[in-house]
């Protein structure tokens, strides 16, 4: 029996299925390559700086070196503000490698708690400050050791001798300037940082790049000032003073030179201690002397003696009525300190009339008035060009009402800076022509050479030359020889110029006594002047008038001014017995050291002509005391004991 014959299966359907499977694999693997290549493309090619500074963040550190910027001088070339080396520390935590031994060792230098320096190298991130401005001497030990994972870098910060701090203003963490003249002449100062490289290898150990450019930093330029540091360490101590002594709210002092406008001191009180400035506010920052508006009184009563002498031709014999002391205008009463009847206008004005002051005022009009309190400089900027002046207030006549013009010819409803008002008298003294006052002498770069110098500038001439003369010498300094300023004057020295006592707008009302300005602004020698002075408190409680808080005040700070500086000596010409009487106000308030390093505190003293001396069981590093209470007057050359510790004391 045959058996079937079996047909082989037809095999079609295995070979389609192999080769769409085949096919399959090779659209996946060419879209797999051109992943690849487009991938490889955005890093080679598209995206190749962003892997490039990702690749170089592995092995490359970029460290910026600050520049030294620039000093703040005195016209003597003194030092203000300064740039002081320090040292930075920092770490990448990854490469520490025993993160507690290194905590402990910050711990035990700058003692502070171990926990604060373990937090800062357990953080995820390949960069982290651990200390910064530490001094050179407190950091020379770390300095010295090789610890894995952390380095420094030297840095600047700023120190200041304590002196015109609403004036030079201050710097932040940075050393950028933040206030005065710090952020004003930030350009100028700062210089230009510089920038070193250097890599990193597998082991975390950092040298300088050999292939990178190294760019060097370049120091700032220097900025002198037209300040004197002596004159205005008198000012300050001055104005302090007599805050305290009429428990005033605030003062505020300046001292100019009349030919040329330069500022030679500029104080305000309360202040704060530029080094430290814990508790430091706003209101101790603000520069009073440019930036604060104030009705100054009988201090403008020098616009209604301008335009009476030139406009109206009145003499110091020209006879005035004082109406008995008081007199009613528009249902209003101004009222005099005594009850003057007829007198001189030069008695007015020694007495400070301020019914003469109004009615004269009304007989000069609205118009040539408003025009010379122009020309003498009220209700514009000085241009002394600091941050914040004001330009005061003083109204055009289209905005007076029924009693602008006569309350305006005693000093109300106008309002003005204290920078304005003595502006005012240097014009006077200066034979009328009004200069711009100025604080900045002269911007120097790194290598000595003047990059700005500022010179006098004369803005106009406010009043005809025999007219200032004649006024300095009939009615302002007839105030000081025999009116309300006899405590303005200097011995040996002939001042001129006049009080000021303005009743504050408290509540909408002038009453209540306890809300004053007391000012006094003159000039010295009235017969050749070359210099005139502000003073001006601020709600003084034991005493308001300005004959007694101002006048006094001025005096003492012109007197010791002169005393002190060889450059007012030489330009007043002081003769032997006036020097020597001069010589007797001589003195100095001592400043607070402790908390200053040692070095600091001898500079600071040798500053105020003082000389420190350690005490034998001394240690160095910071004042602790000092044998001399801060704020004591004491004579020059005075020897100051002082007790030093290695770490800063909390006072």
């Amino acid at each position: 029996m045959n058996e079937p014959r079996t047909t082989p299966e037809p095999t079609g359907t295995s070979d389609h299925e192999f080769g769409l499977r085949l096919g399959i694999m090779a659209a996946l693997m060419l879209l797999f390559c051109l992943a690849i290549v487009t991938r490889l493309l955005g890093i080679q090619v598209f995206d190749v700086k962003k892997y490039r500074a990702k690749a170089n963040r592995q092995y490359e550190v970029v460290v910026t070196e600050k520049a030294r910027r620039g000093r703040i001088l005195d016209r003597h070339g003194r030092p203000l503000a300064e740039s002081v080396e320090s040292i930075s520390f920092y770490a990448d935590p990854k490469h520490v490698a025993d993160a507690d031994a290194a905590a402990r060792l910050f711990s035990e230098t700058f003692g502070k708690n171990k926990r604060i320096y373990l937090d800062l190298l357990r953080k995820k991130k390949r960069f982290v400050w651990l200390e910064r401005n530490v001094p050179v001497s407190q950091a020379e030990k770390l300095m010295s050791l090789k610890i894995k994972g952390i380095s420094f870098q030297r840095e600047q910060h700023r120190y200041y001798l304590n002196v015109a701090a609403q004036l030079i203003g201050l710097t932040d963490r940075d050393n950028k300037g933040v206030s005065g003249l710090e952020k004003s002449f930030e350009k100028e100062l700062r210089g230009r940082d510089g920038v070193r490289i250097f890599q990193r290898s597998a082991t975390g150990e950092i040298y300088p790049s050999p292939d990178a450019e190294q760019v060097l930093p370049l120091a700032g330029n220097d900025v002198t000032l037209t300040i004197d540091a002596d004159v205005q360490g008198i000012l300050e101590e001055e104005i302090s003073l007599a805050v305290a002594n009429f428990k005033a709210s605030n003062a505020m002092g300046i001292v100019m030179d009349v030919r040329t406008g330069e500022i030679i001191a500029m104080a305000n009180y309360p202040t704060f201690d530029m080094n430290r400035r814990k508790g430091m506010t706003v209101d101790q920052m603000r520069n009073r002397a440019v930036t604060d508006m104030f009705e100054p009184g009988s201090t403008f009563k020098i616009v209604m003696a301008s335009a009476a002498t030139e406009a109206l031709g009145w003499r110091a014999e020209t006879p005035v009525d004082g109406h008995g002391g008081t007199i009613t205008l528009y249902r209003r009463y101004i009222r005099d300190h005594e009850p003057f009847g007829a007198l001189s206008f030069q008695k007015a004005i020694t007495e400070s009339s301020n019914v003469v002051a109004a009615t004269t005022a009304m007989q000069v009009g609205a118009q040539t008035f408003y025009n010379y309190a122009r020309a003498l400089g009220f209700g514009q900027k000085t241009g002394v060009g600091l941050i914040g002046e004001s330009g005061g207030l003083l109204k055009p006549v289209a905005r007076w009402g029924s009693l602008t013009l006569p309350w305006m010819g005693y000093g109300y409803q106008v309002m003005a800076t204290p920078l304005q008002v003595l502006q005012a008298y240097a014009t006077l003294a200066n034979d009328g022509g009004r200069m711009r006052p100025f604080v900045i002498k002269s911007v120097t770069d790194p290598e000595g050479k003047k990059v700005m110098e500022n010179a006098p500038l004369k803005v106009a001439q406010a009043l005809k030359p025999e007219t200032a003369r004649y006024m300095a010498r009939e009615y302002f300094r007839a105030v000081v020889e025999k009116g309300t300023g006899a405590a303005a004057d200097i011995e040996g020295i002939p001042v001129a110029g006049k009080t000021g006592t303005a009743q504050k707008l408290h509540n909408g009302s002038y009453q209540g006594w306890s809300y004053y300005v007391a000012s006094f602004a003159g000039f010295f020698p009235y017969d050749n002047p070359q210099y005139a002075a502000i003073i001006v408190v601020d709600e003084p409680k034991t005493e308001y008038y300005a004959a007694a808080v101002a006048a006094p005040l001025f005096s003492r700070v012109c007197g010791r001014a002169v005393a002190c500086s060889l450059e007012m000596q030489k330009r007043l010409s002081m003769k032997a017995p006036e020097k020597e009487a001069l010589d007797r106000v001589s003195t100095v308030i001592m400043p607070d050291l402790r908390g200053l390093r040692q070095s600091e505190a001898a500079k600071l003293l040798e500053w105020y002509s003082l000389v420190m001396e350690p005490a034998a069981d001394s240690g160095g590093g910071y004042v602790t005391a000092q044998s001399v209470a801060p704020g004591a007057q004491v004579g020059k050359q005075t020897k100051v004991r002082v007790t030093l510790a290695r770490s800063v004391q909390n006072k």
